[in-house]
């Protein structure tokens, strides 16, 4: 029902595109059928009533096949602890800190 009602309030914007065939029209009595034609210029012609729609994906990023141009940060990995490499080294440094 909305569709037909849409046609029939487009009927008076609406130009003849009639197929070889048909008969002409009278002006302002287009069947839905050759408003619907004609629907696509109609709409090209209306004025947007709402924003363009924003993507929804992100960006495509670096193309494929191409070196990243940016080097990734070096960060200090911080302050690493210092340990003995064997058990041995390790009662050793803990007798000579007792004494």
């Amino acid at each position: 029902v909305a569709a037909f009602t849409q046609l029939g309030l487009a009927r008076a914007l609406a130009a003849d595109l009639r197929l070889p065939w048909e008969a002409p029209a009278v002006a302002g009595r287009l069947t839905p059928a050759r408003v619907r034609r004609d629907f696509p210029n109609l709409h090209a012609a209306l004025p947007r009533l709402t924003r363009a729609p924003k993507p929804s994906k992100p960006g495509p990023g670096r193309p494929a096949g191409q070196r990243n141009r940016r080097k990734a940060p070096i960060r200090d990995p911080g302050k690493k602890a210092k340990r003995e490499k064997t058990m041995r080294e390790r009662e050793q440094h803990l007798t000579s800190t007792k004494g």
